[in-house]
């Protein structure tokens, strides 16, 4: 079983906050979460923002919108 860790690629840097503008990959999103893809993707299915797609399998998800559902999870309704 292959050895996992959460080090960037070489050459890529993980900011110390996630932005609050723009759009995100689960990969650029993931070290601000404190729970799995799984996890997310079951909360996504529940009310948490919705992805866009760019192709069939790449998602992106609005920066704005992930910070308003982690302020207020409960209580969130997308835009």
């Amino acid at each position: 079983m292959a050895n996992k860790t959460n080090k960037p690629k070489q050459g890529k840097t993980i900011p110390d906050v996630l932005p609050k503008t723009g759009y995100s990959r689960w990969q650029q999103l993931e070290p601000f979460m404190p729970f799995s893809r799984e996890t997310w993707r079951l909360l996504v299915k529940d009310g948490a923002p919705k992805p866009t797609y760019l192709s069939k399998r790449c998602k992106i998800y609005p920066n704005a919108e992930v910070h308003r559902w982690f302020a207020d999870p409960k209580n969130y309704q997308a835009n």
